[in-house]
């Protein structure tokens, strides 16, 4: 049994909180079909990044401000398939809104539509794309996610589903539990323990402190 003590959350959006693989990779396809690209491989490479730099990265010779545009507006409207994960809805109601904020490589928008669509509830603090310079795995987004919750990023735990995060997450200097969900444990040794579903988690709020114990999967295997 892993045990963490902290002040606040940080969470990912997408493989979190909610499951949208469907819609991210209908979107990325859709995208991949209008330049010729290998949906495939592509798909490889997009999951906790910012649209921006996979466009940047694979077609630097596109308009990437724009092509990422097309990909939101595309995304926004597309909502079938989407739901909450197991265990969110439970979390989140536990926990008090001053002490958690999201943190998504998605834009507010976007993060809105699909908290919303799947009935979770609207964080008092985000930290979206638009907010940040520089996307996962850098640690701007965590920085600044625990910067407005007015606490250290040593004292956070950030709950991740993809390795750019975890990395990102743990140059924040925070500790990190994977989630299961985008890619398998072996994907995600970075993070401090793994877990297959938010349900899987122990939380005591003892008013100042969480104290949080889980049973990492990969000790299990």
């Amino acid at each position: 049994m892993n045990r963490f003590s902290c002040k606040a959350f940080l969470f990912d959006l997408d493989g979190v909180l909610v499951d949208s693989n469907a819609v991210v990779e209908r979107a990325w396809r859709r995208w991949a079909d209008r330049h010729q690209m290998n949906a495939e491989e592509l798909l490889l490479t997009i999951h906790g990044r910012r649209a921006v730099e996979t466009i940047r990265d694979v077609a630097p010779a596109l308009d990437v401000e724009a092509e990422a545009q097309w990909l939101l507006q595309t995304e926004i409207e597309d909502i079938e398939g989407l739901k909450a994960l197991d265990g969110a809805a439970d979390l989140l109601a536990s926990l008090p809104p001053e002490r958690w904020a999201v943190v998504t490589s998605g834009t507010l928008a976007l993060a809105k539509v699909r908290l919303e669509t799947c009935g979770l509830p609207l964080p008092r603090t985000f930290v979206t794309a638009e907010q940040v310079r520089n996307g996962k795995p850098d640690p701007e987004g965590y920085l600044k996610g625990a910067e407005l919750l007015g606490v250290d990023p040593t004292e956070c735990i950030v709950f991740e589903d993809a390795p750019a995060g975890i990395e990102a997450a743990r140059k924040a200097g925070a500790r990190v539990i994977g989630i299961t969900h985008t890619y398998p444990a072996a994907q995600l040794q970075r993070a401090h323990s793994c877990i297959s579903t938010l349900r899987a988690l122990q939380v005591r709020d003892d008013g100042e402190r969480f104290e949080v114990q889980c049973e990492d999967i990969r000790q299990i295997a």
